[in-house]
């Protein structure tokens, strides 16, 4: 679709080279995961240092110019691809090399497995780490997460220990994790046109974010994380929201795919509000988010009640989220203001343990920001009531406004969560990238996305473990900068919040007769 104010499409030269630059990118990816990838026969219970191996120089060679190509070519048609059918092959195209990779960037796969198998055979993975479950591929699971009991919703349990089952060895678990992998992808893909149409963003450009990213095909199909199956649920669910808001049987559907989402990995619960705003239909009041929120929010806790009920598992799993912070790298903010803040207190005598408190800080951050963009969304939302055409400007306005708040509360929710990983970008990403209208505002999220597309190895090497204090102090450097730019933008534009109802498709929240200065039209 044309959006006002979208660039043009590239030439059909520079699109070309995107293209196959970024195929020749993903073949160099694959052939440095064959060399060096995490293979459970290289590990030898712990990470190996690819760069110090026989093939080190051959593996970070095109480990190093698969990235670059990928990366690249990405970038440059970030302002959209030529088409959406043309996004769509060529992001199918990239990820063609990669089904036949072995796990690449991180070694969580083999945790996944391994969490299948314990519950399996009768082990509570909640209870106990793979390693006192006696699972039999302990070696190959990374060494900081064999004694720390499993973080992900019983839904995902269940679908491991299919995987384990259907399988039947360590080979046929990880064909069947990818599989749901690529499963997961491909109901994004499915899910992205629709999303775009309703929130009025381009759909070749939505596209082409979402699917033709790098981290998509490292770490979503090649690297089998269950981000994939969490967010094409979610946009399942949100489609369904955006198509029959107002409807009780949609809206139990939706809450039961939120449900879902959330049973495989907690990160989607930051987007049940945002949901519950999409959900109204008509003019946004109490009564009616009450109203439709509740068919949405009974749809989740049946979906909730049912999977836990099934699987034997209750809510052990929550207190499995605590020990996710037991990584502890510069790439979380909270995380490198606390490193940086003990490196402080050491040159001055002190040994402080600020880690700890930067990350709760952090937290209840958050939780501030949660708040204060929903109440943006609902109040945007609220002043289309009054609004010429009313049921015109709510139809048009409420995908974008819920969308483009759910994807602000994910890039809030990652930027402050105590751990980041490289794939945790592409939550945010997929949101912003169906719901951000012009293409000159999604630097900001893009970027950061590239630059996660750097910070691992094949091997599932963590790039910031080597780079700690240097990594702790630029993110540090670079969160002060934004708290000051944030703090000198809203004290010289206290409009701030009316321009971004102008992207959310708030344009049209005056009252109807009076004009800017208050007088008749």
């Amino acid at each position: 679709m044309t959006v006002p104010g979208d660039p043009p499409a590239p030439s059909r030269r520079r699109a070309a080279l995107a293209r196959w630059a970024g195929l020749l990118g993903a073949v160099l990816l694959t052939v440095a995961g064959w060399l060096g990838g995490a293979l459970p026969e290289l590990t030898g219970g712990s990470p190996i240092d690819t760069w110090q191996g026989p093939r080190g120089p051959a593996v970070l060679g095109c480990w190093l110019a698969g990235t670059g190509l990928t990366v690249g070519a990405w970038w440059a048609l970030r302002r959209g691809a030529p088409s959406t059918g043309w996004a769509y092959r060529t992001a199918g195209l990239w990820l063609l090399p990669l089904l036949a990779a072995p796990p690449l960037g991180s070694r969580d796969v083999y945790s996944y497995a391994c969490q299948g198998w314990s519950y399996a055979h009768g082990r509570d993975p909640y209870e106990v780490g793979v390693a006192a479950a006696g699972c039999p591929w302990l070696d190959s699971v990374a060494p900081i997460w064999r004694d720390t009991p499993a973080p992900y919703g019983p839904l995902f349990v269940l679908l491991a220990a299919l995987a384990v089952t259907l399988g039947g060895g360590l080979a046929g678990a990880l064909a069947v994790l990818r599989l749901y992998a690529v499963a997961g992808v491909l109901l994004t893909a499915l899910c992205l046109p629709g999303l775009a149409r309703a929130a009025g963003a381009p759909t070749r450009r939505a596209a082409w974010l979402a699917l033709a990213a790098p981290l998509v095909g490292v770490h979503l199909v090649a690297g089998a994380h269950n981000d994939a199956v969490a967010l094409g649920l979610l946009l399942l669910a949100l489609l369904v929201l955006v198509r029959r808001p107002g409807r009780p049987r949609p809206l139990l559907l939706a809450g039961a795919l939120l449900g879902l989402a959330v049973l495989v990995k907690a990160t989607a619960v930051v987007v049940l509000p945002f949901a519950a705003l999409a959900a109204v239909l008509g003019p946004y009041t109490w009564r009616a988010l009450l109203r439709d929120g509740g068919w949405l929010a009974g749809g989740a806790l049946a979906a909730a009640l049912a999977t836990s009920l099934a699987s034997g598992l209750g809510l052990g799993w929550v207190g499995g989220l605590v020990r996710s912070g037991d990584s502890a790298q510069w790439t979380s903010p909270p995380t490198a203001v606390g490193f940086v803040v003990n490196y402080a207190g050491r040159l001055v005598g002190r040994r402080p343990d600020a880690v700890p408190v930067a990350r709760a800080v952090g937290l209840l951050l958050l939780m501030v920001l949660l708040v204060a963009l929903w109440w943006w969304a609902w109040r945007s939302l609220r002043r289309l009531n009054d609004v010429r055409q009313r049921a015109r400007a709510l139809a048009a306005a409420r995908p974008r406004v819920a969308l483009l708040g759910a994807g602000l509360a994910l890039a809030a929710t990652v930027a402050l969560s105590p751990v980041f990983h490289p794939w945790y970008a592409l939550w945010p990403l997929t949101l912003l990238a169906v719901s951000v209208i012009r293409a000159a505002r999604t630097t900001w999220f893009v970027l950061p996305c590239a630059v996660a597309a750097v910070l691992t190895l094949p091997d599932g090497t963590n790039l910031a473990r080597f780079t700690k204090a240097p990594g702790a102090v630029a993110m540090t450097v670079l969160v002060l900068a934004l708290a000051v730019w944030a703090f000198v933008a809203a004290r010289a534009a206290p409009a701030a919040p009316a321009a971004l109802g102008d992207e959310a498709g708030g344009r049209a929240t005056r009252r109807p007769g009076r004009s800017k200065r208050g007088g008749s039209a």
